[in-house]
């Protein structure tokens, strides 16, 4: 049997660089798409402003610190959301086997391909050439023999660049990476791992099945099997996503609400974004809480209608958090989830019959 061909599509700072586009006044710049007040998160930044330390989910404050000429110009999410479907179209031409992951990357099986191209390396150049050609931006592509590799490769030659990962070079390639550089590992695992003595590929692989699931949970398999390059997850065109969350691991433990709030809002930020640039929404707002010996505590709330502003979600994942308080320990952690989705016209329609 032979090997899948995936790709891994991802466009270069695609917010940030469609504003590029479609301002010339802003090329060349270092640009953050976000909110600019004290309370605001960074969505996305150009590459030029990424040279500095900028980065998407950074708290604006400390953007504008590291980068006092940064310029923050507002979201334009129906503007990112009709470009992506205009790439989605072009991925359409060469296989049905589509999954998206967010407005600016996706997963694309091309095993068997609506071309009839035997190069998977080939098709990833076509494809790459259309995008520049109809839309002026460019992106980056993986292209391996499964998901977890397709992924590694296209992030390999960031920006505007291709890689190609074969099956005879997949497991030597994991071997020399930095667990922190792998998906599916954060910042928070990442430093776990490294506790335990691993911080590459190579050292995971070292490790039993039995030691990661004790260490890790039901990731323990996840990780056991990406160490040896293996990954069986199909691309699955119709993926429905149950849940949106971001969390935050914080350098030192929170012990007051008034820096718990504060620490909140960059969180919120991040799944609004989101929300916002898929036109989902949810009805359910879950708050978790990890303290400083690693214990846990969620708190859930679910609406009739679903959360329909950036002002609702904060108000809801306050009032979860305000009931928490106060701790019996420091807080290392706070993480906002939104589930019970549907879309932007379902949930408006749904607060339509309940206003009638």
């Amino acid at each position: 049997m032979h090997p899948r061909r995936i790709i891994h599509i991802d466009m270069d700072a695609f917010y940030a660089s469609v504003e590029q586009r479609d301002h010339p006044e802003l090329r060349g710049l270092p640009v953050a798409v976000g909110g600019s007040r004290e309370r605001g998160v960074v969505a996305a930044a150009s590459y030029e402003a990424r040279r500095f330390g900028v980065r998407s989910a950074m708290p604006s404050v400390t953007a504008r610190r590291k980068c006092p000429e940064l310029v923050f110009v507002p979201p334009r999410f129906e503007v990112y959301k009709a470009v992506s479907l205009q790439i989605r179209g072009i991925f359409a031409e060469f296989t049905p086997l589509i999954e998206p992951l967010s407005l600016d990357e996706a997963y694309l099986d091309v095993t068997e391909n609506l071309q009839g191209a035997a190069s998977a390396t080939e098709i990833a150049q076509r494809i790459r050439a259309r995008i520049k050609e109809e839309t002026r931006l460019t992106a980056s592509a993986g292209v391996s023999y499964n998901k977890f590799l397709a992924k590694l490769a296209s992030d390999h030659r960031k920006p505007d660049g291709l890689f190609v990962i074969t099956p005879r070079m997949g497991p030597a390639f994991v071997e020399t990476l930095p667990v922190g550089r792998f998906h599916g590992v954060g910042p928070a695992t990442s430093a776990r791992m490294q506790q335990l003595g691993i911080h590459c590929g190579l050292e995971l692989r070292a490790q039993t099945l039995g030691f990661l699931q004790q260490h890790f949970g039901k990731a323990g398999a996840y990780y056991y099997w990406i160490a040896r390059g293996v990954d069986d997850r199909p691309v699955r065109p119709d993926r429905i996503r149950k849940s949106v969350g971001a969390e935050n691991t914080f350098a030192a433990d929170l012990s007051t609400l008034s820096a718990a709030r504060a620490a909140l809002q960059p969180v919120i930020d991040k799944v609004w974004h989101y929300c916002e640039g898929t036109g989902v929404r949810g009805r359910t707002v879950t708050l978790k809480v990890k303290y400083a010996d690693f214990s846990q505590a969620t708190r859930s709330r679910t609406t009739a209608v679903p959360v329909a502003s950036r002002d609702d979600l904060e108000r809801a994942s306050i009032l979860l958090l305000e009931s928490l308080f106060p701790v019996p320990k420091g807080v290392r952690l706070l993480g906002v989830t939104v589930s019970t989705l549907t879309d932007e016209r379902t949930a408006t329609e749904a607060q339509l019959r309940l206003s009638i």
